[in-house]
């Protein structure tokens, strides 16, 4: 009988310690729509992709322009002719596909831009969070804007090591 009842208390115990852990909710959407520098960064960002977009649609327009001249001539072209178009037809759509990824690729300069501008109010609001966090002694904090993401997590509660060792891993 003693075993049953400590068992219940443990079990009682551990339900009331996993109810007192405290949880919060942000949304950074709304957050940042309200930070001016944010905004300004954004309508900066904004108007830089638009003058990068139209740079490199010039340019696809020009290899379209291209293509349809080629297309009307090429049956009175010499094979060496039409060769030298297609040729210069392909290196223009390479020059284009460089430009957009130097402009809009993983390590371009949208993304360089964006990093500057953007990434330091993403982090005075990160830091923000979990400052608010600790003092409120919240075990996690869930970013309500892209839906169920963890913001913020407490390494209190983290349980990855005890899982590793568990499955006889040693970190």
């Amino acid at each position: 009988m003693k075993k049953i009842s400590l068992i219940g208390l443990l079990v009682l115990a551990g339900l009331l310690s996993a109810y007192s852990q405290k949880y919060a909710f942000v949304d950074t959407d709304y957050i940042l729509q309200n930070i001016p520098t944010y905004n300004a960064a954004q309508s900066q960002l904004d108007e830089q992709s638009k003058v990068y977009q139209d740079e490199v649609q010039a340019l696809y327009n020009e290899i379209e322009k291209l293509w349809k001249n080629y297309q009307a001539e090429k049956v009175l072209l010499t094979e060496e002719k039409r060769n030298e178009m297609e040729e210069a037809i392909i290196a223009k759509e390479r020059e284009a596909k460089k430009l957009q990824n130097d402009y809009f690729g993983q390590e371009g300069l949208l993304y360089k831009k964006r990093e500057e501008l953007i990434k330091p109010i993403q982090d005075e609001v990160y830091n923000a969070v979990k400052e608010i966090a600790n003092e409120s002694g919240y075990a996690v904090v869930f970013d309500s804007s892209s839906g169920p993401t963890m913001l913020y997590t407490n390494p209190r509660y983290d349980v990855s090591d005890e899982v590793l060792q568990r499955l006889g891993y040693k970190n």
